[in-house]
């Protein structure tokens, strides 16, 4: 179960979210830094990652191009790294049955709604 942090999710969560998420990496260490959001696209279809991200756009392109990748829509405003690991922690089952149970084998994008 590959994870792709986006560009505005910290690289600071990958040591953090090792020990649930052992193949979990952000764009910055596959130097995908600056890189449009389509490029990122392509490289977690062929590198079979999960887009985690709190960009829409993703959501966009799986409405047009479907799956893979899957994402993961985190619509929680801006929070610190310590709170986005939280809820990574809290939904981990969640998650994980997202990417790898058949039930959810159609469904192109997770959302995770949080409210402060």
């Amino acid at each position: 179960m590959k994870i792709l942090l986006d560009q505005n999710i910290s690289f600071k969560l990958i040591k953090k979210l090792q020990d649930i998420f052992p193949l979990i990496n952000q764009v910055k260490g596959l130097g995908l830094e600056g890189a449009t959001d389509k490029k990122i696209w392509e490289y977690a279809k062929k590198n079979n990652y999960v887009i985690v991200t709190f960009d829409s756009d993703f959501y966009d392109i799986s409405i047009i191009k479907g799956q893979p990748p899957k994402i993961i829509w985190f619509r929680t405003g801006n929070l610190t790294t310590s709170k986005i690991e939280q809820i990574f922690r809290n939904k981990e089952d969640l998650i994980k049955k997202f990417i790898t149970d058949n039930q959810f084998k159609d469904i192109s994008c997770l959302e995770i709604i949080f409210d402060l």
